[in-house]
Formats: structure tokens, C-alpha cells, sequence
């Protein structure tokens, strides 16, 4: 394509092949802009996919539809705590049960989460109320008891980037909630979700959860542009975690109606009887008894968009 002062030359083919090439350390090349995207199993625009939609025990996630509400504490921390958290969340009509069984810690004298026996508890509870299970596996070696227990493997922000990790987590066959990193650009998430993708299985889900700048007004800065801009880029289903986002559970009914006003596919939010003796992340964990309201409340704004609560 010959301009005036420079020529620009279209060339077809694998990005990656031409990034080796070293084409910028030829005579007489000015830049190399590459304008294909580097995820491709995860692009609505390279694969012409259509919106992503599937089912957890009868739940349905993405398609414009419905609304997915996952909730639940934090962390198990007993069978009494997880259960009066789960009916409270399956009253107020969630579609699925959050809990940390494994937890990864910052610090390594922090709650790290009761194991096994945190996935034995959630199972118990499950038999109970039907909601499906949502939990983060944290180490490939738990690949086979989740598999077993757990209905929606969750990758955490912090192993977005372990891609040894989200293969395994991709052979296993459920469906995987996958958290955008902390410092994580949304081209580098949808590269995440293709490692998942490539294994052969499509459902996934991307989770924005808050990234850092350089704010420190709340714990991360909860971007909520990037709820419709992966809307327009992949076919995957898009939820919203303020609860990691804020670290403050007042500020978190804002940020989720405008998670479901924005256009998010649901929201994971987490819940406490009594959030001030909570083990893990107490200050951003809304009260048992107050979930039935701020359900009703993220409902009606997940409705201007023709959504109703799956």
C-alpha cells in the first residue's frame, strides 16, 4: 500500500511467526503493527461465535437472558456458617453457591481455608439446598477431588497467568469461572480463557474482580468498562466480583447494580451470618440477613436490561 513518504506492506498469517521473524531489525522497516488479536478461541471477531451460553444443574449463564447471582462466604469456615449462609442465598433466588475451601493468602499466617474438609461441607450443603457449587481450586494436585465435588472450578486472579494450571483445569470437564488478574490487561484475560478453550472445553466464564492502579480509595479499582468491552470482543459469558473489588461491603450494592446495568452476566458477591467474626475478608462480606433485599435490588437493574435472575 504505497503513501506518499512511507509504504505499508499487509502480510497474512501467524502473529506469533512474525514477531520471530524480527522484522523491525531490518533496513528500511519503521515499526511492525501487528492488527489481528493474539486470543483467537476466546474472540467473537475471529471465530464469528456466537454469545456462549450453557447450563450449571439447570442454572443458565450468558445469552442476554438471565441474570446469574452467586453467593456465598468467603471462606467455609463451619457446617453451621456455610449452611445459614446457603439457605439465605437460595432463598433470596441465587443461582449458585460461592465457597473457599482453599484459600491463597498474601500472607502465609493468614486462614489458608479448611481443605478437604471445606469441600466435604460444601457437598453436605449442596444435597440440602441444590445450589450448585462454585470454588477455587488452587494447585493442580486437587485436580481429581474437585472434578468429583465441585460444579464450577474458579481460577483465581492470582493464577490467571499459571497456564499449566488452567490447562489441567481445562481437561477437567466443568465449567471454569475465570478471575482477571490484579494487574492483568483484558487482552492477556482473554489469552487466559484460551488456555482453557484449547483443551476443548467452552465453558468458561470471565470474571472482572478489580484491578490495581495507583487509587487507594478502595482495594482494587473496579473496572467497569471492561464489562462492555469483552462483551464486544468475546463470546464468552461476563460477571462482576465488587466484593474483592471494594473490601467494603457499603460500597458493594453500587457496584453491582451497576455490574447488571452495564450488562454483566451475573455478579459473584460474598455473604456472612455475622460478617464481623468472619475469618477472611469480614469488612466486604454482606449480612445473611440482609441478601433477600439486596438481591431484589440488583434484580430490578439486571431487568432494564430484559434480564431476569437464572
Amino acid at each position: 500500500m504505497p503513501g506518499e513518504l512511507t509504504t505499508a506492506i499487509g502480510a497474512i498469517g501467524d502473529p506469533e511467526g512474525v514477531r520471530e521473524m524480527g522484522l523491525e531489525g531490518l533496513p528500511g522497516v519503521d515499526q511492525v503493527i501487528p492488527i489481528s488479536r493474539p486470543y483467537k478461541l476466546a474472540s467473537s471477531e475471529l471465530s464469528h461465535h456466537a454469545p456462549t451460553t450453557f447450563e450449571v444443574d439447570g442454572r443458565r449463564v450468558g445469552g442476554g437472558e438471565t441474570f446469574c447471582l452467586i453467593a456465598g462466604p468467603c471462606t467455609v469456615e463451619s457446617p453451621e456458617q456455610t449452611f445459614e449462609v446457603a439457605r439465605a442465598v437460595a432463598a433470596a433466588g441465587a443461582s449458585m453457591l460461592r465457597g473457599g475451601a482453599f484459600k491463597p493468602r498474601t500472607s502465609p499466617f493468614s486462614f489458608q481455608g479448611l481443605g478437604p474438609a471445606g469441600l466435604d461441607i460444601l457437598a453436605e450443603v449442596r444435597e440440602e439446598t441444590g445450589l450448585p457449587i462454585v470454588s477455587e481450586m488452587t494447585s493442580a494436585d486437587l485436580a481429581e477431588r474437585f472434578a468429583e465435588t465441585v460444579d464450577m472450578i474458579q481460577v483465581g486472579a492470582r493464577n490467571m497467568q499459571n497456564y499449566g494450571l488452567l490447562e489441567v483445569v481445562g481437561k477437567l470437564g466443568r465449567p471454569v469461572l475465570l478471575k482477571r488478574g490484579l494487574s492483568s490487561t483484558l487482552d492477556e484475560l482473554l489469552q487466559a480463557a484460551d488456555y482453557v478453550l484449547k483443551e476443548g472445553n467452552e465453558r468458561v466464564i470471565l470474571c472482572e474482580r478489580g484491578i490495581r492502579t495507583f487509587d487507594t480509595a478502595m482495594r482494587f479499582t473496579l473496572d467497569v468498562g471492561a464489562v462492555p468491552w469483552l462483551k464486544l470482543h468475546t463470546h464468552l459469558p461476563v460477571i462482576v466480583d465488587p466484593s474483592h473489588a471494594s473490601g467494603d461491603r457499603r460500597l458493594v450494592g453500587p457496584l453491582s447494580r451497576a455490574a447488571a446495568a452495564a450488562g454483566a452476566d451475573g455478579i459473584i458477591v460474598e455473604v456472612h451470618g455475622d460478617p464481623e467474626l468472619a475469618l477472611c475478608d469480614g469488612p466486604q462480606q454482606l449480612y445473611a440477613e440482609g441478601f433477600e433485599r439486596f438481591a431484589r435490588e440488583v434484580e430490578a437493574h439486571a431487568g432494564l436490561l430484559g434480564r431476569r435472575l437464572a
